[in-house]
């Protein structure tokens, strides 16, 4: 055996360092989307809304072109505008149409959404701006999206009288093949639905019939938003409920004698989720 052989025989060999292993989720996925610490005052809600669930149900993927229909205050929009961003993907915000007559609250909303998503590019990206509402244009490009979420604003497109232009508006953005996305508050099959939708609750089967009439394939729905404690019963209808949690009819003076303690208790509506496609 040569020196250098007898050298080998006594030295322990060295083990290889094992990766070190990461702070968080790897950047650009869902999961890194959804623990955002820029997210840090919406997670609260987390638990009742099940973002990550919802999103992986619809089939999202980072280089969609993905709109979002009266995006509001932007609690989808902190998820999906910096995975998208991160993915080659692209966010459309079609929010409220403004201008003459326009609703102050919703110009007031749709100003502080401009003001916090498009200043900072770096962690939201390139998010287009759009508005949807009773004589609003095209969305986006015709065929351009894969994807357009309605989270929660059937009931009040209902209100207004624009529920199938928002359906026809989608269906019209979306490409061969693309997802339609529903979030809505549920209401029982036995209840008669009310056309504008009044306490915020839509039967799941008259989405299915506004989805149909529109042109939409049902695809599939899920139980992720189900929740089987709320009886639908509220006196302020749907926004009873927290996060709303209101004490007295909207635009009335909060009542503080008003006992929340059981709608507290209920958490956030029975919400159907719903996935729908475009014929090829």
């Amino acid at each position: 055996m040569t020196l250098t052989g007898l050298a080998a025989c006594g030295r322990k060999e060295k083990t290889a360092e094992p990766p070190p292993t990461p702070d968080g989720p790897p950047q650009g996925s869902l999961e890194w989307a959804v623990a955002g610490p820029w997210r840090a005052q919406d997670k609260v809600r987390d638990a009742a809304r099940h973002p990550m669930e919802t999103l992986r149900f619809f089939g999202l993927q980072p280089r969609m072109t993905v709109v979002e229909f009266w995006p509001g205050s932007g609690w989808w929009t902190e998820i999906l505008a910096p995975y998208l961003a991160e993915g080659a993907g692209k966010y459309v915000a079609a929010g409220f149409q403004t201008g003459p007559g326009a609703d102050p609250s919703q110009v007031a909303l749709m100003a502080a959404f401009q003001q916090r998503f498009t200043n900072d590019r770096r962690l939201y990206g390139e998010i287009e701006l759009s508005a949807f509402g009773p004589t609003s244009g095209p969305v986006t490009a015709a065929g351009s999206a894969d994807m357009v979420l309605f989270m929660r604003s059937i009931h009040a497109w209902m209100a207004a009288g624009i529920a199938e232009k928002a359906f026809a508006d989608a269906y019209a953005a979306l490409r061969p093949g693309g997802v339609l996305g529903i979030e809505q508050h549920r209401l029982g099959p036995e209840e008669d639905q009310d056309p504008a939708a009044a306490n915020g609750y839509v039967q799941e089967a008259f989405v299915k019939q506004l989805a149909a009439e529109a042109g939409f394939a049902f695809v599939a729905a899920s139980e992720i938003n189900a929740n089987e404690r709320d009886t639908k019963d509220h006196p302020f209808g749907v926004e009873t409920l927290p996060p709303m949690g209101l004490t007295a009819p909207r635009g009335s003076p909060p009542n503080p004698a008003f006992d929340r303690s059981k709608y507290d208790e209920i958490g956030e509506s029975d919400r159907m989720t719903l996935r729908f496609r475009k014929p090829e």
